[in-house]
């Protein structure tokens, strides 16, 4: 079952940045893997949101695609709160970013559960198998490396800075983004489609923003400060940044600011990665970056 929306909101980004400085190479945790972004637009209120969000944890915990470090973004739109279940991860901002990426690519509305990888290829979130295909074909395309620096806490604030190295070739400038993230929650359903239910999250986005541009960072390092959730766990946190082409195009780079805890979670069935030859993936020069 896909939860189909009746109307799509629509809002402004809110505030999150951190420091990274940017330079063509690999994963910068596992040089011998290409990060890929993998984003899934979800809700409480959706019955089909459990099996979406298995799959979400699995990928993340066991890196089942070789050549691929998998980086991951749950967002919780906020148009199944009528359904009678207040999600409280749900934004205006999830819907909104929803909303332009169902503009571009193939799809005639919103829904959920929605998995999108490396802003390119959507589908439905528990298809554990179009998942695998499409990180392993976002795995063959260069990117540029994202060299985080030390963030700042202090109390609710994070702040730092980011920069481009200036061997990096830019031809159009693209946009940066940096996410909050809860590495882990869980939520006590009391009524709607998942009543009675208790539902486990990975990665939970807090707060997203596009925090400049390529060009501004390699025009001189940007200073940034944010505000973190005075809900949050603020020891379970991570930060998530990545570049992406304008209108929320396809990812050229991303990074988190640390490994993930480790996940305790329910068993689900172990699927097998295929092999990229399987997908006609072209050999390329991993150490040339794409143009922006």
């Amino acid at each position: 079952m896909l939860c189909l929306p009746n109307t799509i909101a629509h809002a402004p980004y809110s505030a999150v940045f951190l420091a990274v400085t940017i330079a063509p190479a690999l994963s910068q945790s596992n040089p011998a893997r290409t990060p890929v972004l993998v984003e899934l637009f979800t809700s409480e209120g959706c019955s089909s949101y459990p099996p979406a969000d298995a799959l979400l944890a699995r990928l993340l915990k066991d890196q089942p695609v070789p050549a691929a470090e998998i980086l991951v973004l749950e967002e919780h739109v906020e148009y199944w709160d009528s359904l009678g279940w207040h999600d409280r991860f749900c934004s205006y901002l999830f819907t909104h970013r929803q909303s332009h990426y169902t503009q571009r690519l193939p799809t005639d509305d919103n829904y959920t559960p929605q998995m999108i990888v490396d802003g390119t290829d959507q589908f439905v979130g528990n298809d554990s198998a179009h998942a695998l295909r499409a990180i392993t074909q976002a795995a063959c395309a260069p990117k540029l490396a994202l060299n985080r620096s030390s963030l700042t806490f202090d109390g609710n604030q994070l702040s730092g800075e980011v920069s481009l190295t200036p061997s990096t070739k830019i031809t159009a400038s693209t946009d940066l983004y940096a996410a909050v993230t809860e590495s882990m929650a869980s939520t006590q359903v009391q009524r709607g489609e998942n009543g009675g239910r208790t539902l486990q999250h990975v990665s939970i986005v807090r707060t997203l923003q596009r925090i400049g541009s390529s060009s501004d960072a390699a025009a001189k390092p940007l200073k940034f400060s944010a505000t973190v959730p005075k809900d949050a766990n603020h020891t379970n946190f991570r930060v998530v940044i990545f570049l992406q082409r304008p209108d929320q195009g396809a990812i050229l780079g991303v990074v988190c600011s640390d490994r993930a805890p480790r996940i305790h979670r329910t068993k689900v069935p172990r699927f097998n990665p295929p092999s990229t030859s399987a997908l006609d993936c072209a050999p390329q020069n991993p150490s040339v970056p794409p143009t922006i």
